[in-house]
């Protein structure tokens, strides 16, 4: 009698990445590119996980703009969507790497959007990449129930 032969399946990973302009312009097209990425993966544009993760990524693309920003270096933001996680996660790098994101009081110059990602986020953080040549920051955003087909 033969024992049951169990065929592992590997996961499946999906990624989306791409490097953006540290400008406002090239913020704005990261949001809707992710948008629309996490429609491509089975979210609807209007459904509560594409809209957190979309938000996160508009706000920490808008720092890695106003405070990463690097002369004549781009962002870069990449989506990682397991099918044996229940969240998506958000890295934006940038090349500023003597400012890292902290969290602060909001006052009238702004500082909500750090509290935006961490009300939104299971968790979230920063680290050093490539001998220091680039921070990522990073945050994993819940999304409801399997996104499977």
């Amino acid at each position: 009698m033969q024992g049951d032969i169990r065929v592992q399946v590997p996961d499946t990973v999906r990624t989306f990445t791409q490097l953006f302009s540290c400008t406002p312009r090239g913020a704005r097209l990261a949001r809707r590119l992710v948008a629309n990425r996490m429609d491509v993966w089975g979210f609807a544009y209007d459904s509560e996980a594409s809209e957190s993760v979309t938000l996160v990524v508009a706000e920490l693309a808008a720092n890695a703009v106003r405070h990463g920003r690097v002369r004549g270096r781009d962002f870069r933001v990449r989506l990682v969507l397991r099918d044996d996680e229940d969240f998506v996660r958000v890295e934006v790098a940038d090349g500023r790497t003597e400012r890292r994101p902290v969290l602060q009081e909001p006052s009238d110059e702004g500082g909500r959007g750090l509290l935006i990602v961490a009300a939104l986020a299971e968790k979230w953080g920063t680290d050093l990449c490539l001998g220091g040549t680039y921070k990522v920051v990073w945050a994993e955003v819940r999304v409801p129930g399997r996104w499977r087909r």
